[in-house]
């Protein structure tokens, strides 16, 4: 493995100038493989307006990103530990690798992500629904941060989808700090949203990537430790 970095770095070239254009490449490739990948969702979002009765449907237009960021978690963590200058095989490859394993557990949880918007957004007909805003709420961001966790594991471990989705929900509160940021990544997502458009978004789906995978960097290392036999996931 350190032959191979080494041969990586000569052929990069060992000048900051030639490393920052290296990262600069990269987040570019990154950058276009995220758009590609979210294009259903970006056609859906175009097309629906922003009423709130259409939250559901914006939810569930969601879906194809689930993929795109395991496959950019992935791709992100699999470049620092093989650097070349061909980044874009990582996405294609962790993007076929786990289509099916990450839309076990990505419809489900938009599915059910659209029930509550639904509920949210009807509260009002209801006697006494105000009171249900706060629970109603809690279970949204819980699952939110359900969804970053199972992100993470999804795109660095081969766990069954019942054993990764056990060991993410196990996590939430020990791991507090990655949860943490995850919500902040959503909160601040939905404010670029609604203070700008979902171009600006998507336009920084690499940054939001990059710091899913910095993140993550604990939790891993932790899954790795707790819940399998080889611990070389958390050293890379």
């Amino acid at each position: 493995m350190s032959e191979k970095k080494n041969e990586a770095v000569d052929e990069i070239g060992r000048g900051p100038l030639s490393r920052g254009s290296v990262v600069i490449y990269r987040m570019l490739v990154l950058e276009a493989q995220l758009l590609l990948a979210t294009l259903p969702t970006s056609l859906a979002v175009l097309l629906l307006g922003r009423d709130p009765s259409n939250l559901p449907l914006f939810v569930l237009a969601l879906v194809p990103v689930a993929p795109a960021l395991v496959a950019g978690v992935a791709a992100t963590r699999a470049a620092a530990a093989d650097p070349d200058l061909a980044p874009g095989r990582h996405f294609f490859r962790a993007y076929r690798r786990d289509l099916v394993a990450t839309l076990r557990w990505a419809l489900p949880a938009a599915l059910i992500l659209a029930v509550l918007t639904v509920n949210l957004t009807h509260l009002g007909a209801v006697d006494g629904g105000a009171a249900l805003r706060p629970a109603i709420l809690l279970l949204a961001v819980i699952a939110l941060i359900w969804c970053g966790h199972m992100t993470v594991l999804t795109a660095t471990f081969r766990f069954r989808t019942r054993d990764a989705a056990r060991i993410a929900l196990a996590q939430i509160l020990p791991r507090f700090g990655f949860s943490l940021g995850v919500l902040s990544l959503v909160v601040i997502s939905a404010f670029l949203t609604i203070a700008f458009s979902e171009l600006v978004v998507l336009m920084l789906l690499w940054a939001a990537v990059v710091l899913l995978a910095l993140m993550a960097r604990p939790v891993i290392a932790d899954v790795a430790t707790r819940f399998t036999r080889d611990t070389s996931a958390a050293e890379s």
